[in-house]
């Protein structure tokens, strides 16, 4: 199901349509600040597996990351987070960013690697801001973008439809997405490392 959402003022029952997907097991494709993603509810162990495998991921090895809707919520599954590390977050989110920090005991076991560790975001777009608020839970993100494909294939709603209508449950057409991937930002060294450079540029 493709479903249009307006970025400057998504309609809430449209946010809704897609927050009782998302309860009920389901798969979405969104838009970020980025590229779009492809995630659910990460309570939803069912449905956490099911974009796994679309994706070929590893939930024990690949490094996984969750969007929350602002640092408040974001805290919730962290453990402490020093003083340094609540500056640079406060001063880059929302934005493309992901940052690894410590997952603490919220962090549903599935996604427990071996470091203990989750990338978080918080995108700088108001269509998966508001479901992620009104879902209440964080929502699994992982890009769509694999580097050998055409790159319309990743920006295009529409195209992006075609491709995966029979594999998630709804494609949210919020617009043209980028092609660039978010700066990844490691937090549990000190100094912080990038990872990984891509949209954001990170203000410290």
């Amino acid at each position: 199901m493709l479903v249009k959402i307006y970025p400057e003022n998504p309609q809430p029952r449209e946010i809704e349509r897609v927050v009782e997907v998302l309860r009920s097991g389901g798969t979405v494709i969104y838009p970020t600040d980025t590229i779009y993603g492809m995630g659910c509810d990460i309570n939803s162990s069912r449905a956490v597996e099911r974009v796994a495998q679309i994706k070929g991921l590893n939930l024990k090895r690949d490094h996984l990351s969750f969007i929350c809707h602002d640092m408040s919520h974001l805290s919730e599954y962290v453990k402490v987070i020093d003083n340094q590390t609540f500056k640079l977050l406060k001063k880059n989110l929302p934005g493309p960013f992901t940052f690894i920090l410590p997952a603490n005991n919220n962090v549903p076991r599935l996604f427990k690697n071996n470091k203990k560790t989750i990338g978080f975001r918080i995108p700088d777009n108001p269509i998966i801001l508001e479901i992620v608020k009104e879902l209440g839970n964080p929502i699994l993100s992982t890009s769509i973008r694999d580097d050998d494909e055409v790159l319309e294939y990743t920006t295009d709603p529409g195209l992006i439809h075609e491709k995966y209508e029979n594999l998630v449950d709804i494609v949210i057409d919020g617009g043209y997405g980028g092609n660039e991937a978010s700066t990844i930002v490691d937090c549990t060294t000190f100094p912080f490392e990038i990872i990984r450079q891509g949209k954001g540029v990170l203000q410290d």
